[in-house]
């Protein structure tokens, strides 16, 4: 198979399986730093032996490499407590389209801290976005289960996981050449640390549903999702990592109307739509508005 098309198709699996998390969150009962706990335990079982198995624990790793993967881990613990958190107060579509604007906080990370020029295109996306939470945050969705009773704070954890998921990709930028599945198996322990003394260890989950879904987050979710995407991002360009990327919010809104039946209304739909294309537009560089330039280059006299 054509190396490209190979990354293509690891692509999309992985980001099917992101889109479908929020369904097995939601299956496991427990509450949110419970499921991130037993995610990241069952997860570390699956890295180490995916990292065994590929022979990386023979990588030597600086004590400073390992302190930023470590702060990173603690960045994705909370991105995650977050997300899975504003699941329960809005749902699973909304809070997954409003996560979806992590892309232009890295971007506002990467200005900050890396150099890196904010253009006129990326600022008028960016408004793009930020209007389209603003159509989310003014409806709620539709379903007579809909069970959240803090929509407005299940939008601001959506927006708090996005910002935490961009402050572990910034850190992350810092670690090339060490391997990401070590990364991940590092951040996964650092979580197993931080969540022990929080876990409902008096009540635990029970039922074969409860453990399946929380063995599934931590293996499929977390261990072979992982491999899934770092084998995709080793073969594709850039721009169609970005562009595939985009699968996940539409399977987790397809996924939570055919589970949960929360339909989005037409105002969230638009607010959707309108983060996921500000978000293709700034990863393939469109422009908002033509310049006289390129407007004079597409017309030859």
């Amino acid at each position: 198979m054509d190396r490209t098309l190979r990354g293509a198709a690891e692509m999309t699996a992985a980001m099917t399986i992101l889109g479908t998390i929020g369904l097995f969150v939601v299956l496991s009962g427990q509450a949110a730093v419970d499921v991130v706990f037993w995610r990241c335990a069952f997860g570390a079982l699956a890295l180490v032996i995916i990292c065994a198995a590929q022979g990386l624990f023979r990588r030597q790793l600086t004590l400073k490499k390992l302190g930023i993967a470590a702060v990173g881990g603690v960045a994705i613990v909370v991105n995650w407590a977050m997300l899975f958190t504003a699941y329960g107060e809005t749902s699973i579509g909304v809070a997954t389209a409003v996560y979806n604007t992590q892309p232009f906080i890295l971007v506002g990370f990467g200005a900050m801290f890396l150099g890196e020029r904010i253009t006129i295109a990326r600022l008028g996306w960016l408004a793009v976005a930020f209007a389209g939470v603003l159509l989310i945050v003014l409806s709620r969705p539709g379903g007579a289960d809909y069970a959240g009773s803090h929509y407005a704070l299940g939008i601001a954890l959506a927006l708090g996981a996005a910002f935490f998921w961009a402050v572990a990709a910034l850190l992350t930028k810092k670690l090339t050449g060490t391997p990401p599945q070590l990364i991940a198996l590092i951040q996964v322990c650092v979580g197993i640390l931080m969540l022990a003394p929080f876990v409902s260890w008096q009540a635990l989950p029970e039922g074969t549903t409860a453990w399946g879904a929380l063995i599934t987050l931590g293996v499929v979710h977390t261990g072979i999702m992982y491999i899934l995407m770092y084998g995709a991002v080793q073969k594709l360009p850039t721009y169609l990592q970005g562009a595939f990327s985009f699968i996940y919010p539409v399977v987790a809104i397809v996924v939570d109307y055919a589970a949960f039946g929360h339909r989005l209304q037409p105002l969230q739909l638009m607010g959707a739509a309108a983060i996921i294309l500000a978000a293709t537009g700034m990863t393939f560089g469109w422009r908002l508005v033509r310049t006289r330039k390129a407007a004079a280059a597409a017309c030859p006299s």
